[in-house]
Order: C-alpha cells, then structure tokens, then sequence
C-alpha cells in the first residue's frame, strides 16, 4: 500500500473538506469511511487506517477517509457561495446529523470525477448512525454495500448520565433556545460534565425523537424514554 494521498473535495452548501485516499491501482471500487463524533478526526491515527486500507486492498477496493463536519468538537470553516465566504461554526457540539447527506454526496461526486464508480459506506460509531440516516432520507444512492460499526446510542448515554430530571430540562431548554434563534449559544450546565454543546447541537443529538436516535439500546434495556416511534425504526430500513 502506498502512502494516503491528501485530497479535498467540496460539498454542495459549500463547505471544502480534506481527506486521506488510500488508492488502489486498476480498480473501480472505493469504501467511503465515516469517523464518530467527538474529538474524532481521520488524521491522528494512521495505524488504525492502514489496516483497514490493506484489509481491503486484499479485495482490490480503495479507501477515502475524510473529516466530516462534525470532526472535532469545535470547528470553524469557511462556507463559499459564489464569490461569498462565511465562517462557520461546525464540529460536533454544533453539527446536525441531517447534514451528513451533504457531505456524503460531496465525497461520491468527487470520487466519481476520479474514476470510481462502485461505492461502499463505511460508518464506525457515530458514523454508522450516519451511514442509516443517508439511506433513510435517500433510500435511491449509489452505494453499494453499508458496512456499520459499533453504532451509538448518544440519546441513552446522555440520559444516563445527566439522570432523567436534568436530560429532560436541559432538552426542553434547548428546543426553546432553538425557537428563539439561540440555537448556537453554548448550554454552560454541561460544561461541569466536560461537554460542550451549542443548543441546537445538544437537541439533535439527544432528542429521542430526532434522527440521530437510531440505535436506541440503553432505551429499549431500560425500557424508557421512548420516542414515538418505533425503536430502531431507521435502522430496519
């Protein structure tokens, strides 16, 4: 395996993100990795990449690993529109799991430009919950092949750890400084738990309702906070 080549692509609201392909000669398949949220970034561990990349170098299939925008817990980036450019808040504490839509469609389009023309998503952790909301609102793509990993129930962990009394407030606070158009301010009552969150960020990824809740495990053990719909409804699609 060669060394990873630094690509960038753009997505269409106009976000440029960089990546890490790890090509293939004479192949037309590619598996498009999606990184969990966090701190998380493709570009700290290259050990980690490597033996995905050479595991499926075995089958003849390149790989693309790419920062989504919801890499890192808070990042800046520039939104260009024509000749306009908007910095932007993203990173997990401010992304919308809706999103992803865009950036998975970025990296298609632009592997497709390079040649590819058999796809596979790849979603580890809070990219596998990615990987289900992409096909739920666009079931007619051109992937191949999901591979999921270790899906995550964000909602559950939340719940658990701020207690029913608390997640309930702090969501039903959010919802309200979202209608208000404060949606981006940073909830400071969970700064004590070492979380930073804007608002609108917190209400996406916590709302048992919401898209993000598509492995609710903690929920359906525990038998609680059910959403109204049905549990793993997403993920049965």
């Amino acid at each position: 395996m060669e060394q990873p080549k630094f690509i960038e692509f753009k997505t269409k609201d106009g976000l440029k993100l960089p990546g890490l392909l790890y090509g293939v000669k004479k192949t037309e398949k590619i598996a498009i990795y999606l990184h969990g949220n966090g701190s998380s970034s493709v570009f700290y561990d290259k050990t980690e990449n490597k033996i995905l990349a050479d595991a499926l170098k075995k089958h003849n299939i390149s790989i693309m690993f790419f920062n989504n925008r919801g890499a890192n817990i808070v990042k800046k980036l520039d939104v260009k529109k024509g000749e306009r450019k908007e910095r932007k808040k993203y990173g997990m504490a401010f992304e919308k799991i809706k999103e992803c839509i865009e950036d998975i469609d970025g990296a298609i389009y632009f592997l497709g430009k390079l040649g590819y023309k058999e796809f596979y998503l790849i979603g580890s952790s809070t990219g596998a919950n990615k990987v289900c909301v992409y096909n739920f609102y666009k079931p007619k793509n051109q992937i191949i092949k999901y591979v999921l990993l270790s899906g995550g129930d964000d909602t559950g962990i939340y719940y658990q750890l701020l207690g029913k009394k608390r997640f309930v407030e702090l969501l039903s606070k959010a919802n309200k400084k979202i209608k208000a158009g404060k949606g981006e301010e940073i909830i400071s009552e969970l700064l004590a738990y070492d979380l930073i969150f804007s608002h609108k960020g917190f209400y996406d990824i916590a709302n048992p309702d919401g898209d993000y809740n598509v492995f609710p495990f903690y929920e359906e053990l525990k038998k609680i906070i059910y959403p109204p719909k049905s549990a793993f409804d997403i993920l049965n699609q």
